[in-house]
Formats: structure tokens, C-alpha cells, sequence
């Protein structure tokens, strides 16, 4: 049987049996696939080679595991792990900003750009998940003033008159949640992109 006609699925399964060349021929088979996927996302040949060949050191330990059961649908599956490992990269190199209190509302600013570049976007819905899950942690008064500030893009004088509470005090709201927050942050150890 010709090479080419051999599903993936059938070369899987001979590379779990011990058949070495059948995973040579999968990834020779899928590696302009999954090397283009991950250049896209770092756009670094250097860091793509090295995603790559953790991808497929992943690869072969789940297979030599036997935990593999996505019959027939290897690609996808590899994918997964090399998108995984693409974030798993970024948040390993803190290119993440932390939370900095002097520039008050910037630090907010991936939540709403329109700009976002790949590597961005990929991390971009766990990132607003993050940060929600943060905010529900916060004293009630301040969640409130985030929250209008934030998603709601209140002005200081709209919170005062809405709250029924001063500029003065609903900025120091605004100004000891961030604090809080960046301590939850450090606390749980969590990156959020830049």
C-alpha cells in the first residue's frame, strides 16, 4: 500500500503497535500544516522549531501512553497541542503586563483593542475570563465602580451621580481596586497578556 494511501489513523495505530517510521511519515506528512499554524501565532522561526518539537514530544508520549483516542482525527488533535503549547510559551515569557496602578485604566486596554494581533487573540477570551473571575473577588462597592468604568465606560461624574456617592470617594473605589486586584493577581500567580 502506497504511503499516501495509508490514513492516519491506520499509521497511528502501527506507531502504538512499534512501528517508528509510521509517526516519521505523520509528521512529515502534517509538519507544513502545524509548523505555518505556529509561525503564525509567534512569527519567530527559532521559537516555531522549538513549539514544534514540544508538540511532537507531546505527541509521542500520549501516544506511548495509550491515551489516545481521537481515531481519525490526528491533525486536529496535534493541533490542539501545539495551540496549547503556543500559550503555555507566552505566559511562560511574561509578555503579559502587570498591573500598574499609576496608569489606572491602560492596563485594561486588551480587553478593547481592535488591533489585536494573533498572538493576541489567541489568549484574548481567557484573558477577559480572568479578569472577571478577579472582579467577582472585590468588596461589592468596588466591583460596582470597576464594572461601570470598565465595561459600561462611565465617566467618574456618571458613577458619582449614579452610586450617590462623591468623584473623590468613587476614584478612591476605582484606585483600591485595582490594588486588590493586582494582589489577587500576584496571589493566584496569574498572567494576563498584554
Amino acid at each position: 500500500m502506497k504511503r499516501e494511501l495509508i490514513t492516519d489513523a491506520v499509521l497511528v495505530s502501527n506507531y502504538i503497535k512499534g512501528d517508528e517510521n509510521s509517526l516519521a511519515i505523520l509528521i512529515n506528512r502534517h509538519k507544513q500544516k502545524i509548523y505555518s499554524f505556529i509561525y503564525s501565532k509567534v512569527f519567530d522561526r527559532d521559537i516555531t522549531e522549538d513549539v514544534f518539537q514540544d508538540t511532537f514530544i507531546k505527541v509521542i508520549r500520549t501516544l506511548k501512553l495509550g491515551k489516545y483516542n481521537e481515531e481519525g482525527k490526528f491533525l486536529p488533535w496535534v493541533m490542539r497541542i501545539a495551540h496549547n503549547l503556543v500559550i503555555d510559551h507566552f505566559r511562560k515569557n511574561n509578555r503579559m503586563p502587570k498591573f500598574d496602578n499609576s496608569s489606572d485604566f491602560d492596563i485594561f486596554s486588551v480587553l478593547s483593542d481592535s488591533t489585536l494581533n494573533a498572538e493576541k487573540s489567541i489568549i484574548k477570551s481567557q484573558v477577559e475570563e480572568d479578569v472577571r473571575r478577579l472582579i467577582e473577588e472585590l468588596p461589592e462597592d468596588q466591583k460596582q465602580v470597576l464594572v461601570m468604568r470598565m465595561y459600561n465606560d462611565m465617566s467618574f461624574k456618571e458613577i458619582s451621580d449614579k452610586t450617590g456617592v462623591s468623584i473623590n470617594t468613587a476614584l478612591g473605589r476605582m484606585r483600591y481596586a485595582l490594588i486588590n486586584l493586582r494582589k489577587v493577581i500576584d496571589k493566584h500567580n496569574i498572567v494576563l497578556t498584554n
